[in-house]
């Protein structure tokens, strides 16, 4: 039995006990409530995602920000890598706010990427225009010594680009009435990267599939690494500003629900209370895509005893079953996002997309839903479509 957590004594381990450490409660972090001066009003979507009940639902759409807008693609042409457009602090923060300027989104959430800390580990990486992503693999405890052995984790050093942009986009947010949100990669889907490498993500994760096969121990090793810095960088990023932090599992779903409990589950709970040992007040909202283990909500109740504020449903699942099973299981303090099939807001007439929309938010309630898709936004969506769908959601009384 390996134990979950524990690194094995091996040479390269030394160097862990300053690197894993994670940021502890200072003074550096933003008051996420409203001062008894009232200088700062708790946005609708932050308290929607405590769980109160609100005025109207707030909105935003995963991936806003991105190829659907003409913006965006007019901007390619100045940076024209991914990298540039995300590390670049100018870059990041104008892309961040281009789907709110436009929209009026209720949330505004940080353009990056869940791979963006890996440089600061050690592992550099490169994303193509077409979105393929090049990674040197880890698959043995040598190439793992290039994490270990990488020094200390500073997030706010060797990313400082992120809390610059997150800091400049709180206080342009300031009095708005929208929320701030920042995002990480959870340990499962970002040790899938580190070990599938670049031989793509096609091969049905063969290579992360053989390594916990051949060595247990190293993968665990991996991923209980990677929870601690995962972990460490939220804090930084609540600490620069974001007032909500959605936690990304998307390849989580090509588990079998016992392979998940072991690969998945741990290190989520452990990022998650990691986050709210740290900034308790601060929601967390988790998401993992549709896949072959995960369509229809089949890890749903998993997914919330990881211990977030709100379980982001995909649109495999209607919103409403997804409630009475959360209830059902002793979770009816936990939220949900969700969940409108992207492919609607694609492909949909103009009515089609009141109607669907109106009838989630229908069946969802006005405590603790936070409207948004199933999925990304899709690159080909209609600009039209798109504000449609905001300015439906945004009008809907309950």
């Amino acid at each position: 039995m390996v134990r979950i957590g524990a690194l094995a004594l091996l040479p390269c381990a030394a160097a862990l006990s300053m690197s894993m450490s994670v940021a502890q409660p200072s003074s550096m972090s933003i008051s996420m409530s409203a001062s008894s001066d009232g200088s700062e009003e708790v946005p609708l979507l932050l308290r929607a995602a405590r769980g109160e009940t609100v005025e109207r639902t707030p909105v935003w759409m995963m991936r806003q920000a991105g190829r659907h807008m003409q913006v965006y693609r007019d901007l390619v042409k100045k940076y024209p890598t991914f990298r540039e457009r995300s590390e670049i602090p100018e870059a990041s923060y104008e892309i961040s706010l281009q789907p709110y300027e436009s929209y009026k989104t209720d949330g505004v959430i940080l353009f990056s990427d869940i791979l963006t800390p890996l440089p600061a580990m050690g592992v550099d990486f490169q994303i193509s225009e077409a979105g393929g992503i090049s990674i040197e693999p880890i698959r043995n405890r040598e190439a793992f010594c290039r994490m270990t052995e990488a020094g200390a984790f500073e997030p706010e050093k060797k990313c400082a680009f992120v809390g610059e942009v997150l800091t400049k986009l709180r206080e342009h947010l300031k009095g708005t009435g929208a929320t701030l949100l920042g995002f990480v990669g959870l340990p499962f889907t970002l040790g899938t990267y580190l070990i599938e490498g670049a031989t793509g993500l096609k091969t049905g994760f063969a290579e992360m599939r053989g390594l916990r096969e051949s060595d247990p121990e190293l993968t665990h090793d991996i991923l209980s690494l990677l929870a601690d810095r995962i972990a460490q960088y939220a804090i930084y990023q609540i600490d620069s500003g974001a007032q909500v932090i959605q936690v990304f599992d998307s390849w989580a779903g090509h588990l079998e629900p016992e392979e998940f409990d072991v690969w998945a589950a741990p290190y989520q709970k452990r990022v998650v209370q990691a986050i709210k040992e740290a900034r308790p007040e601060v929601p967390v909202i988790i998401y993992m895509a549709p896949d072959t283990y995960s369509k229809g909500g089949a890890l749903i109740e998993r997914l919330a005893a990881s211990g977030v504020n709100v379980v982001s449903v995909d649109h495999t699942i209607e919103i409403d079953e997804a409630r009475q099973r959360l209830d059902e299981a002793g979770f009816a303090h936990v939220g949900l996002q969700g969940n409108l099939d992207p492919k609607i807001l694609c492909d949909g007439s103009p009515e089609e997309i009141v109607a669907k929309a109106k009838e989630i938010l229908s069946k969802a309630g006005n405590t603790g839903h936070v409207m948004n898709l199933g999925h990304g936004i899709e690159a080909t969506t209609p600009e039209p479509s798109a504000a449609l769908f905001i300015t439906t959601v945004q009008e809907y009384a309950h």
